[in-house]
């Protein structure tokens, strides 16, 4: 049975997204930080690890995006999680009698509409949505109830009083699948590639770099940059490569070398298919 590490509790999205991606029998190794997360992996404790790096409503992931690059592993796949979020509760407990619900600070900000339709409801930071409902079914939270995922209800033993709470149904988070060792995608689908460069600060660096890509018909699929830590002013983009051939891609990369400072080819696996129902 293969292992995955993830950031939070069993119950978690993150979870989820192991499930999605690796089956049902995958064993789940919890971590409290997603720099635990990845020396897990690097060290052996777990085959794969299950990282989000973007939310169609939050953004991009920042610091997971550093540490994709400050350790040795590869992206080998990726997958889409739905965010539903329900409103679970100890078994007899009534909608009526709940007044504190406790959850990850951005479930909270997710579901504000939901705290407008009912006023009485008092939202409670919690460390994160799975761990809100685990800890209220365990009895040491301060909270009626919790907002969560209904895998996480299940696991601890909740009940679910309300369902689809947030506040954009457009709610989704990719994850990234990595491992200390790369595998081959399979020949059929699309084929996505995620790298990192740095550039010297001289005119037209930026502009030279991405023609790497058009010049040798790379679709370019996500850009970022972020700032290098250590090194003030200076930043590092983060780009995704979509739908093109393997030996076009290559000489992409290889011209974009002789432009750039660095380059780190971070994975090359299939592409998600589709946006998850649930």
């Amino acid at each position: 049975m293969s292992s995955a590490a993830i950031q939070g509790v069993r119950g978690a999205f993150s979870h989820a997204a192991a499930i999605r991606a690796l089956g049902e029998d995958v064993g789940i190794i919890e971590c409290r930080s997603f720099e635990e997360l990845f020396r897990t992996v690097v060290d052996g404790g777990a085959d794969r690890g299950i990282v989000p790096v973007e939310n169609t409503l939050a953004g991009s992931v920042q610091r997971n995006m550093d540490l994709l690059v400050r350790n040795p592993l590869h992206v080998v796949a990726e997958t889409r999680v739905r965010v539903r979020l329900c409103l679970a509760a100890p078994p007899g407990r009534a909608l009526g009698e709940v007044r504190r619900v406790g959850s990850h600070p951005v479930a909270l900000e997710q579901c504000l509409a939901f705290f407008e339709r009912h006023p009485d409801f008092r939202p409670v930071t919690a460390f994160d949505t799975a761990g809100s409902v685990r800890d209220l079914m365990r009895g040491t939270a301060d909270y009626d109830a919790a907002i969560g995922s209904e895998l996480a209800a299940s696991l601890y033993g909740a009940v679910v009083l309300l369902r689809e709470l947030e506040d954009d149904a457009g709610n989704y988070t990719r994850f990234l699948v990595v491992s200390r060792e790369a595998v081959a995608p399979a020949p059929r689908g699309t084929v996505k590639t995620s790298l990192a460069f740095t550039l010297a600060h001289r005119p037209g660096s930026l502009h030279r770099a991405l023609g790497c890509f058009a010049e040798h018909d790379v679709d370019l699929a996500r850009i970022e940059s972020r700032p290098i830590p250590g090194r003030p002013w200076e930043y590092r983009f983060y780009v995704d490569l979509r739908g093109s051939s393997e030996a076009a891609e290559a000489a992409a990369v290889e011209a974009l070398t002789a432009e750039a400072v660095e380059v780190r080819v971070l994975g090359r696996y299939p592409e998600a298919a589709g946006d998850p129902a649930d």
